[in-house]
């Protein structure tokens, strides 16, 4: 007898407290309830995540999405905000060679209340390879010189340098190029500092690719 007192004053004394958030909750469902449903347009970033440390996209990858969403009006104003939509694509089972992403509910995140109704493009694809290291020898290229001396000797150090990419891009590497070396300023043994470059950007280097070239000169 005693606990159902104890029930019932619980719930005399919370009675107020509930009436309130009842009246709240309808007051919030009838404002969204009322607002018009809009459509729009939204150009999102494509994401991705879960991409295997030993692959690596070889080929330019699709950077945005157009969604075509519905919702009410007020959610679609704010899509500016916190609550912009987003397309993020699960990569863990990636392998070598080309993969087709569909877009679609799984993997569009968009507020509460808008839906998509569809996606440009609605497929997405990506050429995958394999992650492979290679030494490669340093070329060193020489300026144009017109002050009558010339190159009798030549040294680069490091003479190689270790890259990383897509094994195909890795593949078609022969060699690193330095940046010309300014040779018009340099009398008897010169010590220069210039940058390499591989022609590919999708092949890095994987340390400073700073290397030092030793020129002796002589006159013609």
């Amino acid at each position: 007898m005693n606990l159902l007192k104890r029930l019932g004053g619980m719930l005399i004394h919370n009675f107020g407290w509930r009436v309130l958030a009842l009246v709240l909750a309808v007051a919030i469902w009838a404002m969204v309830a009322s607002e018009p449903e809009l459509s729009t347009f939204a150009t999102v970033p494509l994401e991705y995540r879960n991409l295997p440390d030993d692959i690596e996209m070889s080929s330019p990858p699709a950077e945005t999405v157009t969604l075509e969403l519905r919702g009410p009006s007020g959610e679609l104003r704010g899509l500016g905000d916190s609550r912009s939509p987003s397309v993020v694509l699960d990569m863990s089972g990636a392998q070598p060679g080309v993969r087709t992403f569909s877009i679609g509910d799984g993997n569009v995140r968009l507020a509460r209340g808008v839906r998509m109704v569809r996606a440009i493009p609605s497929e997405v694809r990506f050429d995958f390879d394999r992650r492979v290291e290679r030494t490669i020898p340093v070329k060193v290229r020489f300026a144009d010189d017109e002050t009558g001396s010339r190159v009798v000797r030549y040294s680069v150090a490091p003479d190689t340098l270790s890259i990383v990419g897509p094994s195909r891009h890795v593949a078609r590497v022969v060699s690193a190029l330095t940046d010309p070396v300014n040779v018009s300023v340099a009398s008897g043994t010169s010590k220069f500092r210039v940058n390499a470059f591989v022609d590919d950007s999708y092949v890095r280097f994987q340390s400073s690719p700073e290397v030092a070239v030793t020129v002796t000169m002589a006159r013609k």
